[in-house]
C-alpha cells in the first residue's frame, strides 16, 4: 500500500492542492473467526461514483467550507500534526461521498485531506503511514488501497501488531462491467458506538463458514474477475454476502439494513442475477451486472419511485487523483 502515483517529490511545497477520491463496496469479511492469527480481511472494489473532491490551499489559518466541515477540520488538523506542521490551509469540499451508507466515506475524506495538507507542505504521503494517525484502516484495508491503487482488492486482515490489513491481491476490473448502486437515503447504516458494540457482542464466526469464504474468493472470484466471467464473480459475491449478512443480521435487522433494497435485491434475483448484495453495514445496496445496456435496464425495471436512488458506477482501476498548483 504504497504512495499515491503521480504525487511531487518531498520539499517542493504546492500553492494549491485539488484531490479526488474514490467510493469503496465492501463485499465482506474473509475471516471473522480468526484461528490463524488474523482476523477480518476483506474483499472489495473502488467505484468511480460516488466520489469526493477537494481543494486545498495556502492560508493564514485553518478554515473549511462545504460539506463535512467539522471532520475536515479535525482530519487536516491530525494530518498537521502527523507532519509536524502548522494547519495554515483553507480547504473548500465541491462534493462528499454519502456517509453512513457503505461507500467508505471517511475513509476517503481522511485520507483526502491528508493527501491535499502533505502536499501543500512538500512532503511525501502514504496511505498506510498516516492511517493511526487518521484512526483509518482500523479492520479493513480495501479502503487504503481503493484511495491508493483502486481496482478489486483483497486483504489480509489485522494480526497482533495492530498494522494496517496488507494487500493481498488486486486485480484490474473488467471494464465493461457495471454495478447498479440501490441508494436508501431515508436512513443510516450502522456506525460508531453501535458498530463497535456489535463487533463486540455477536459470536465467534464459525470457522467452517469463514474457510468458505476464503475458498470462494480465492477459487471463484478472483479467477472470475481475471477472466471477466460475470456469472462465477456474481454468484461467488452473493455467497459470501448471505454468509455475512446472516451474522451481522442481529444488529442491522435481517440480511440487510433496509426493507426496501432488501425488495429490490430480490426483484433482481427473481430476474436471474446472479450477484447481489450490501455493501459493509449498508444501507446502500447493489447489483453487478456484465453491462452498460444490462444495467440501464435492470434500473427502469426496478425503479419504482419511493425512498430508493438508483446509480450505475463502474469500477474504478486506478487510485485517487492528485493535481497541484504553483
Amino acid at each position: 500500500m504504497g504512495e499515491v502515483p503521480g504525487r511531487n517529490e518531498a520539499g517542493t511545497a504546492q500553492g494549491a492542492v485539488r484531490v479526488e477520491a474514490p467510493a469503496r463496496l465492501h463485499f465482506g469479511f474473509l475471516d471473522l473467526h480468526g484461528g490463524l492469527g488474523r482476523r477480518f480481511g476483506s474483499v472489495g472494489l473502488a467505484i468511480d461514483a460516488p466520489s469526493l473532491a477537494l481543494t486545498a490551499r495556502r492560508a493564514a489559518h485553518l478554515s473549511v467550507t462545504g460539506d463535512e466541515a467539522d471532520r475536515v477540520q479535525s482530519y487536516a488538523q491530525a494530518a498537521a500534526a502527523h507532519l509536524g506542521n502548522p494547519d495554515a490551509v483553507a480547504i473548500h469540499v465541491e462534493r462528499t461521498i454519502p456517509a453512513h451508507a457503505g461507500f467508505g466515506s471517511g475513509t476517503q475524506l481522511a485520507l483526502a485531506v491528508a493527501a491535499a495538507v502533505a502536499r501543500l507542505n512538500g512532503a511525501a504521503f502514504s496511505a498506510k503511514t498516516f492511517s493511526a494517525s487518521l484512526d483509518r484502516g482500523n479492520r479493513s484495508g480495501v479502503g487504503l488501497s481503493a484511495f491508493t491503487e483502486g481496482g478489486l482488492i483483497v486483504d489480509g486482515g489485522r494480526g497482533d501488531d495492530g498494522a494496517p490489513p496488507p494487500v493481498t491481491a488486486r486485480l484490474a476490473y473488467p471494464e465493461a462491467w457495471r454495478i447498479v448502486l440501490i441508494l436508501d437515503q431515508s436512513m443510516a447504516g450502522v456506525h460508531g458506538t453501535r458498530e463497535v458494540e456489535a463487533f463486540r457482542d455477536l459470536p465467534r464466526f464459525p470457522e467452517a463458514q469463514a474457510a468458505e469464504i476464503c475458498r470462494i474468493v480465492l477459487m471463484q472470484v478472483l479467477p472470475a474477475a481475471a477472466l471477466a466471467e460475470p456469472q462465477g464473480f456474481g454468484a461467488g459475491i452473493t455467497r459470501i454476502q448471505d454468509l455475512i449478512g446472516d451474522h451481522f443480521a442481529p444488529h442491522q435487522g435481517g440480511r440487510y439494513a433496509s426493507a426496501a433494497v432488501a425488495q429490490a435485491l430480490a426483484n433482481a434475483a427473481a430476474q436471474g442475477v446472479p450477484g447481489y448484495g450490501q455493501s459493509s453495514w449498508g444501507p446502500t445496496g447493489f447489483v453487478l451486472m456484465p453491462s452498460e445496456a444490462e444495467a440501464q435496464a435492470l434500473v427502469a425495471s426496478l425503479d419504482r419511485g419511493g425512498p430508493l436512488r438508483f446509480l450505475i458506477a463502474r469500477g474504478r482501476n486506478t487510485g485517487a487523483t492528485i493535481t497541484t498548483a504553483g
